[in-house]
């Protein structure tokens, strides 16, 4: 019987088999790199572009906080403004007030009755006087209540005073001033 050997066919084969293993290797490691580093690629350039979407982001941010800064900055000139305004026309629309309250001063003031000072805060009226007797005082709270112009007259004190007088007195007067357009709006 002949011998043949196979040995040398089967390692020839096992060679081929091995080098075609170890290139089917090479090549999957080789796709396998190429993908490794494309994903690489993509997922960095991903993150470059979002970095910059997010510096545009930022920029955009401190322009808008700029600008919302210089709006509540005119929102506060604006403001201040307004209430200027307000001053101004409450100032001018009372301007004739101070008239009329000094000519119901001196129609509600009775005879022998002569102011020394007077005081008036915002719609309120401080008075001292001195009057010859206490009916000139009763007389003229009752004048300035009747008044259109003024209301709730209150006397503070009342002192005697000889100098001027034997039943002079001095005296002290609170009264408010309310004009009769805004009673008659209140009572609409």
């Amino acid at each position: 019987m002949a011998t043949i050997n196979l040995l040398p066919w089967r390692e020839e084969r096992r060679q081929e088999q091995k080098q075609s293993f170890l290139v089917a290797l090479g090549v999957v490691a080789g796709v396998s790199l190429l993908v490794v580093v494309l994903m690489h690629t993509l997922v960095s350039a991903s993150i470059e572009g979002q970095k910059g979407r997010n510096g545009y982001l930022k920029k955009q941010i401190t322009e808008l906080n700029q600008q919302v800064k210089e709006i509540r900055e005119l929102e506060d000139k604006k403001n201040d403004l307004l209430e200027r305004m307000k001053v101004i026309q409450d100032l001018q629309g009372n301007r004739p007030v101070i008239v009329r309250v000094f000519d119901e001063m001196v129609r509600t003031l009775p005879d022998g009755v002569f102011y020394m000072s007077l005081v008036r805060t915002k719609d309120e009226i401080k008075l001292q006087g001195i009057a010859e007797s206490n009916q000139r005082v009763s007389s003229l709270m009752r004048k300035v209540d009747k008044s259109d112009w003024f209301a709730s007259p209150n006397l503070t004190a009342v002192k005697e005073k000889l100098e001027y007088g034997e039943q002079a007195s001095e005296f002290n007067m609170l009264f408010s001033i309310s004009t009769p357009a805004a009673n008659d709006g209140e009572e609409e």
